[in-house]
């Protein structure tokens, strides 16, 4: 079979789909009008951008949009991953439109909005959050980040407050097993039309043997497990040794006794403690 060959392609603005194919995420972004309405636009430009200790999205805005004048005058902001049926695709790329007022374009939208079910200690208004997302994030604008490229876009740093889950999903992402149909976008390509992918099944493919369990993968285990627990970093390294059939069984035991005292956290110690008793047991 004949190699290709590869030929270099002129870098334009908006290069992630003028440029290149480059699939994103389709989020709806709830913020609050002046009127005090929920307005939704969508975009796929807002990725994870801080994963580790605290959390946060980066969101990139034309300026001048309602998004962005919202986030900028009330710092909140709810992002809606909208699960990838036809009807709201179509209503996404109509929310899209610019130049409309929240009032003139909500008319048109066909997904229902909901009073988030979570009240901020500080009493402060948040956007309405869409009743068909599969999940939600509601985050808090951090404007301690400056970042402005130009005066057509704006970079916000979105913290996340909380995470919102359908319950039936929460139980697939405990788990393990099964995924939502979340849209694949790959933008405004042809002067007609924007071109969104439905959702493919994901396939699995497992660790390779032989890999020994390290305490990073023990501690992701632990978040997905139960996020209500914390496991210290010196109890996952006691469960490297652990066969990676037990593992899971073995971990779930330990929340379960740590629930029993009231205990939010697993210590090297309760699992030593733990340790010690199922040997007497035996």
């Amino acid at each position: 079979m004949k190699k290709e060959t590869f030929a270099e392609i002129r870098v334009l603005d908006n290069f992630y789909q003028t440029s290149s194919f480059y699939p994103m995420p389709v989020v709806l972004i709830g913020t609050l009008a002046e009127s005090g309405q929920t307005n939704l636009g969508p975009y796929s430009l807002v990725f994870p951008y801080v994963i580790a200790g605290q959390h946060a999205m980066m969101l990139i805005s034309r300026s001048s949009s309602n998004t962005a004048e919202n986030i900028r005058r009330t710092g909140k902001a709810s992002l809606n991953f909208v699960p990838d049926g036809k009807k709201f695709m179509k209503s996404c790329v109509e929310l899209g439109f610019p130049g409309e007022t929240t009032e003139e374009k909500m008319k048109r939208s066909v997904f229902s909005l909901m009073d988030s079910p979570e009240v901020d200690d500080d009493g402060d208004v948040r956007p309405q959050i869409v009743e068909e997302a599969i999940q939600v994030f509601e985050c808090t604008w951090d404007d301690s980040y400056t970042y402005q490229p130009s005066e057509i876009e704006s970079h916000f740093l979105l913290r996340i407050d909380r995470i919102l889950m359908q319950e039936s999903w929460k139980q697939c992402l405990m788990t393990g097993k099964g995924f939502p149909r979340l849209p694949v976008d790959y933008g405004y390509r042809d002067n007609t039309n924007f071109w969104i992918s439905r959702h493919r099944r994901p396939a699995p493919y497992g660790i390779p043997k032989g890999r020994g369990t390290n305490v990073e993968a023990i501690l992701y285990q632990a978040e997905r497990l139960d996020p209500d627990i914390v496991w210290e970093e010196e109890a996952c390294a006691k469960l490297t040794n652990v066969p990676r059939v037990f593992l899971k069984t073995v971990m779930q035991s330990a929340n379960a006794e740590a629930h029993r005292r009231g205990m939010t956290t697993i210590t090297p110690d309760l699992l030593d403690e733990l340790r010690d008793k199922r040997a007497q047991d035996k």
